[in-house]
């Protein structure tokens, strides 16, 4: 294979550099923690991966159209105070239901208002989703002033316990990658692709632009929905906070998973390695006795070097040409 091959080949399977470093953190980590691969350690790492996986298949999409969602972590906080005052104890199956559409409701309004303000009133991603984040961490708040709330205790005991000897985490991501794999194959995918990575040229060709970047928010606040229902299942519990501290992995989990974060790019097998990685990453500082806010280094880290990677990459190569 020569060089433009292999680059070629790179340039169509991004996640392979994450697939490797997963490998080698599950390695470091495996040094640490004898019984990682325990069936009762696996089941419970995979619960508590899906939610951020649920939220950083969303926060993927809308980086491939060309945006990026900083309010998702505080909708999942807003959607988890709807759920555990909808949702009571002795809630019948008909009032568990009308509480799981309402969540995704919730979130696909929230992913709405988000959308119209990005691509139809043409406001700056970063600003807007991170006024509207303020927005939602309010709503929370109103909801539910402080920590209360019980989920059904049957409900949780089927997300955490496997089911056919498989953690239901497990079918859920099965279920997501077909998603994708079906999404990625449809017009919509292309035009997907085609308005993040040239928006004007898209424009010029006939792709409905607005109307793509605005789905993409959809995308997200429904996505951020399925991980508060996740998330409200794993704790029990709602937590006006709950998911406030979520956003930042999502994004870091897009560019591990080889997403550029200028849009045009990625996939979501990515972004879903990049999501283990980092829970793997925070197991091994945890079993090292490493302070915590290493995990948040890390993470700065990575967003600052796939930022600042293009700029340097084009240095190397004019310094190479003199």
């Amino acid at each position: 294979m020569n060089q433009s091959s292999l680059q070629s080949f790179l340039r169509r399977n991004p996640y392979l550099f994450t697939l490797l470093l997963l490998v080698v953190a599950i390695f470091f980590n495996f040094q640490f923690q004898d019984n990682l691969f325990e069936a009762n350690v696996v089941n419970r790492n995979m619960r508590v991966l899906l939610p951020t996986m649920l939220l950083t298949v969303g926060q993927a999409i809308v980086i491939i159209g060309g945006g990026i969602d900083l309010s998702v972590g505080t909708m999942v906080s807003m959607i988890n105070a709807i759920l555990v005052t909808r949702i009571l104890p002795d809630s019948t199956s008909s009032e568990i239901a009308l509480g799981f559409f309402l969540a995704c409701g919730a979130g696909i309004l929230a992913g709405m208002f988000n959308g119209l303000c990005v691509a139809y009133l043409r406001l700056q991603p970063v600003v807007t989703t991170y006024a509207t984040s303020f927005v939602f961490s309010g709503i929370a708040l109103a909801i539910l002033p402080r920590p209360a709330g019980q989920i059904p205790r049957p409900l949780t005991d089927f997300y955490r316990n496997p089911q056919l000897g498989i953690p239901t985490a497990v079918y859920i991501i099965i279920l997501l990658l077909i998603f994708w794999v079906l999404l990625r194959s449809t017009r919509y995918g292309q035009f997907l692709f085609a308005t993040g990575s040239k928006a004007n040229a898209a424009y010029t060709t006939g792709v409905p632009v607005v109307r793509i970047r605005f789905s993409t928010y959809v995308w997200s606040g429904l996505f951020a929905a399925f991980a508060a229902i996740a998330l409200t299942l794993l704790s029990g519990s709602g937590d006006p906070r709950l998911g406030d501290d979520m956003t930042l992995p999502t994004i870091v989990a897009v560019v591990l998973g080889g997403t550029r974060l200028s849009g045009g790019q990625g996939g979501i097998a990515g972004p879903l390695m990049g999501v283990a990685i980092l829970t793997v990453i925070g197991n091994i500082i945890s079993f090292a006795n490493i302070d915590s806010w290493y995990q948040d280094l890390v993470n700065a880290l990575i967003i600052i070097i796939a930022l600042a990677g293009p700029g340097i990459v084009r240095l190397i190569r004019r310094l190479i040409g003199r």
